[in-house]
């Protein structure tokens, strides 16, 4: 093994190397390939050619235009909010569950009575119905499906959407499935569940595959198929389903088709335009029900309700 020979100047003693520029105690004969200053091997950063520095790495990030989907939002490896959404309805159905002293039978529980949504008990002043009915579930069954179908849909729709956006269209969807109930359900009878909500997921993934130009055959079928389920099988919210799914639709299709230089304007303002008009829809129909004076006692007599 041989030790090359030091450097050296013209008069034949040995040369002194440079100190790295982050760290003048270093003598070192490495140099970043951009700046050409100095830099030992704790300060390089292998590029696409040659080694760079940290601080021209650093430098380069910042001026490099981060990548986002077609919402805007960031890209990300993990979904946040869809678990989250799934720990709370298991949360709200364990609670029913223990409650009840039955998991077939949470339905029966305290909790359940009052959260879930009775369009006639809504429109009497309870309105934290319209939100809370919306992770209440009636069996295993009925969470189960509700959980996976959130599961498989939402964290796709997460990675695109974002958190932010997700969220809210998860909530605007949840919200458009129990206004439709509100407005055309029966007034004296029950409605909870999350498929409002995942049926506007069904509608967003659609829309996202048409903005992405993606086949819609295999979400179309979905959609079709649990739409038919909705209307064959008894017991099943086919409101909830439609008012949930339609509003999905609106607002993915704002989020995902917003002009780039103004996309968070439009964004937010179409967003905020959906939920006055849910809202818009729920005071009037509330002011029909004042007219029909479904107070008090005897309100399934008044309200022409069969008791």
């Amino acid at each position: 093994m041989t030790v090359p020979p030091e450097p050296s100047g013209a008069d034949g003693a040995p040369q002194q190397l440079p100190g790295c520029a982050r760290h003048p105690d270093r003598p070192t004969g490495l140099r970043c390939t951009r700046c050409e200053r100095p830099a030992c091997p704790e300060c390089l950063r292998e590029a696409s050619v040659g080694y760079q520095c940290v601080d021209c790495v650093n430098e380069g990030r910042r001026g490099a235009r981060e990548a986002v989907t077609v919402a805007g939002a960031r890209l990300s490896r993990k979904p946040v909010v869809v678990p989250a959404l799934i720990l709370i309805n298991v949360a709200f159905f364990l609670a029913t569950a223990v409650q009840a002293g039955s998991a077939t039978a949470n339905h029966s529980s305290a909790l359940f009575a009052d959260f879930s949504l009775y369009p006639l008990l809504t429109a009497g002043g309870q309105w934290w119905r319209l939100l809370s009915s919306g992770f209440l579930h009636i069996g295993l069954i009925h969470l189960a499906m509700n959980m996976l179908a959130l599961w498989v849909l939402g964290r796709d729709l997460e990675m695109v959407l974002g958190k932010l956006r997700f969220g809210a269209v998860y909530l605007l969807s949840l919200l458009g499935g129990s206004t439709a109930v509100f407005l055309f359900g029966e007034l004296l009878r029950p409605v909870a569940g999350a498929s409002g909500a995942v049926y506007g997921l069904m509608g967003g993934i659609a829309i996202v595959a048409l903005r992405t130009k993606l086949s819609l055959r295999p979400v179309l079928i979905v959609i079709a198929l649990n739409l038919v389920v909705s209307v064959t099988i008894p017991g099943i919210s086919l409101l909830g389903h439609v008012g949930g799914l339609v509003i999905g639709v609106a607002a993915t299709a704002a989020l995902v088709y917003a002009p780039r230089g103004r996309r968070n304007a439009v964004q937010a303002g179409v967003l905020i335009a959906l939920l006055l008009v849910l809202v818009a829809m729920l005071v009037t129909r509330d002011l029909q029900f004042g007219a029909l004076n479904c107070w008090g006692s005897g309100i399934e007599t008044r309200c022409g309700i069969r008791p």
